[in-house]
């Protein structure tokens, strides 16, 4: 493809990520917890773990899952942590030790497999129950998993537009 038939695709590109940030200022004020400084940068993540999961509809479906179960691990970890508050600076990382040992064996289990998106749908799990004020772990995971969704439909979108427009050029110059 030539610069110039390709120079359509940043530009195309670039219109879906503004559309994310207008996206999730009305999701502000919808989504709890309403008021928020915005979760865009979960549907951003997801967009890219969309394509590292192959660009269709099954690696978006692992994706989805490995951000739940990323999810269910940080919750896993965080309660482990809780009970073992008693060993101290250890309580977090023995929890973290004893959850990540299954997780990795999931790397065995068909439409479970997908470990990358698991450690990406715990780490935006983290960072909203540490840096949301009084999140709960039902608000934490509701939020994330509508923004992991309207990442992966970004990422089906930017799959489809850019298929459409390069047949579309390919068929031009024939």
């Amino acid at each position: 493809m030539t610069f110039k038939k390709f120079i359509a695709i940043p530009f195309i590109i670039a219109l879906l990520a503004a559309t994310i940030q207008i996206v999730d200022q009305v999701l502000n004020l919808h989504v709890e917890p309403v008021g928020n400084v915005g979760f865009g940068w979960i549907a951003f993540q997801a967009w890219a773990m969309y394509f590292l999961a192959g660009c269709d509809l099954k690696g978006g479906l692992r994706t989805l899952i490995g951000y739940v179960m990323g999810i269910v691990a940080s919750i896993a970890i965080m309660v482990l942590g809780g009970k073992f508050a008693g060993m101290g600076f250890y309580a977090v990382p023995v929890a973290v030790f004893l959850v990540v040992i299954p997780v990795i064996f999931l790397e065995k289990v068909k439409w479970l497999d997908f470990v990358p998106a698991i450690f990406i749908g715990a780490g935006a799990f983290f960072a909203f129950m540490s840096y949301v004020p009084n999140a709960t772990f039902a608000v934490a995971a509701k939020t994330e998993l509508i923004y992991c969704v309207l990442g992966l439909f970004y990422g089906y979108i930017t799959i489809a537009l850019r298929g459409a427009y390069e047949k579309k050029v390919s068929g031009a110059a024939a």
